[in-house]
């Protein structure tokens, strides 16, 4: 496995806490501290990973799995997009309910991810009402603020300072091509709509600009490596980028799109250069204005369109001053809808494998009562809801025994008569996810049982039979110090409350809910 991976690129990705912050990824040494020498004394894969011993004496592990990974990207290029034309949406657009997309994380990733992948999708039933725009761009992100301010109304002005605040036709553009940077995604949130014509319409840029360098490879070559000027003034404005039309990444692939033809100045160049940008820029806008490519729809009151502005060209035909046509846009930037999709998908990801485990090995017997592990874990999260309980407290019932389950953590030993510590084991799990307003309970709630049974009455009486034995191999009940002690805990409450619901959730065939009912209310606990 190391003969073919190269040393300094193999130490630089070690994972281990002395190399790398646990919490956010980030090295904590520089590639200048690892010696001259470097090589790998000696290997040995164990368990799904690799081993390393260093030269220097450092030992690394790593996933077979991540070393096997192909290479990825940022998201940004063509190479993780799905390029396409009108026709590909024939069956509707993406697409979601604003009620839908706030409730479900499920539903928040779908829209960011089509945003990220086709480039746009539209949320529907946003309230229409002033600076909404702004709230859903807060969903995801941040709002990038330009000379247009926070926000901006589309919509036709006595004296504009720019088309888009007239009733005319706009061919296919990208917005604030003279920014460097440039704004990278566009919200536009419909207040009224009921003005005859002015519909919406979105090209894909890297469509386009794919079929430039299918059809006329030489005049793709002018477009990427010539710089053009984009400039905008106006009365307090003087703004300027000269970038090429079509960007392209180290490797060749297209990774961003300027287009706006009321924006570019004057080109500066010998003849021949600028016959051939002219050549190209036609072929260019004349690709971006086949109607194979133009995807037309309309904005209706309460629709928020999100798009990728610089990759999607944007368009809207004329209307007639018969109505109201009324629309609040804003900027924001894809980084930080990257940002929020990425998180999204790990917690999904989290949430599939902790899904797993109740559906796997949940099903198996739970220490002799007559419940499953799944069906016990599944009560108490019921019992904490049914009870009020805050969403914490709901969680950290319903996980608090993911301890018990072998192979991803501890194993179910504590009937063989040996404590497996898996309140502690199952709160350090679950901390990878979670606070400790979850992961305490959890961490406390055998504990919990071996206090309540020292200070409260007839509670041990009511013990179940194989919960008893337990409390003897866990240590049994606490002496009046490890008592008090316990009680000046500040999770302590919690713990206790967790542990009623854990003594509680033992009935065979209670009519209980699985586990997609608690999953909302665990995703949006994730850290």
């Amino acid at each position: 496995m190391t003969t073919h991976l190269p040393p300094y690129w193999l130490r630089d990705n070690c994972p281990c806490a002395e190399c790398r912050d646990q919490r956010n990824g980030q090295k904590l040494f520089q590639i200048t501290d690892l010696p001259a020498d470097l090589a790998v004394a000696a290997h040995t894969e164990i368990g799904g990973n690799l081993e390393v011993l260093w030269s220097d004496g450092h030992r690394s592990r790593y996933p077979l799995e991540w070393l096997e990974r192909d290479a990825d990207g940022d998201g940004r290029t063509e190479a993780e997009k799905r390029l396409w034309v009108a026709a590909d949406f024939r069956h509707g657009i993406p697409e979601a309910q604003w009620a839908a997309y706030l409730a479900d994380p499920a539903e928040q990733a779908a829209v960011l991810g089509a945003v990220r992948r086709s480039g746009f999708a539209v949320l529907r039933g946003v309230p229409a009402v002033e600076r909404q725009v702004l709230k859903v761009a807060e969903t995801f992100g941040y709002v990038r603020v330009t000379n247009y301010g926070e926000l901006f109304d589309v919509r036709v002005e006595p004296d504009p300072n720019n088309l888009a605040f007239t009733s005319a036709a706009i061919a296919p553009h990208s917005d604030n091509p003279y920014r460097d940077p440039v704004p990278t995604l566009q919200l536009l949130h419909c207040l009224e709509n009921s003005a005859t014509g002015g519909d919406s319409g979105l090209v894909d840029g890297f469509k386009a600009a794919a079929l430039l360098r299918e059809e006329a490879p030489a005049d793709f070559a002018v477009l990427t490596r010539t710089p053009v000027p984009f400039v905008f003034r106006d009365r307090g404005t003087e703004l300027r980028a000269d970038r090429p039309l079509i960007e392209v990444d180290a490797l060749g692939r297209i990774r961003e799109v300027r287009f706006n033809n009321r924006s570019i100045s004057t080109l500066r160049a010998p003849a021949e250069e600028l016959d051939a940008f002219y050549a190209a820029y036609r072929r260019f806008a004349a690709i971006t204005l086949r109607p194979a490519l133009q995807l037309e729809f309309r904005l209706d009151r309460g629709d928020c369109l999100i798009f990728d502005n610089v990759r999607l060209l944007h368009a809207r035909t004329a209307f007639e001053q018969d109505g109201s046509r009324h629309l609040q846009g804003c900027y924001a930037d894809l980084d930080s809808l990257s940002s929020t999709l990425a998180v999204l998908e790990r917690r999904s990801a989290a949430l599939d494998a902790i899904a797993e485990l109740f559906a796997g090995e949940g099903a198996g017997e739970y220490l002799g009562e007559a419940v499953t592990m799944a069906e016990h874990m599944l009560q108490a999260g019921a019992l904490a809801q049914a009870a009020g309980a805050a969403p914490e407290l709901v969680a950290a019932a319903l996980l608090h025994d993911v301890g018990h389950f072998q192979g991803t953590l501890h194993g179910r030993d504590l009937m063989q008569g040996q404590d497996n510590r898996h309140s502690d084991t199952g709160a350090a799990w679950l901390a990878q996810w979670f606070g400790p307003e979850v992961t305490e309970p959890v961490r406390l709630h055998v504990a919990a049982k071996r206090y309540l049974c020292a200070v409260e009455p007839g509670y041990r009486e009511r013990l179940s039979e194989a919960s008893e034995y337990t409390l003897q191999v866990q240590g049994g009940p606490m002496g009046e110090e490890q008592a008090a002690a316990f009680a000046a805990l500040p999770g302590a409450a919690d713990a206790v409350a967790v542990r009623r619901w854990d003594e509680q959730a033992k009935e065979a065939d209670a009519a209980t809910p699985g586990f997609e009912h608690f999953r909302p209310l665990l995703a949006a606990l994730m850290r």
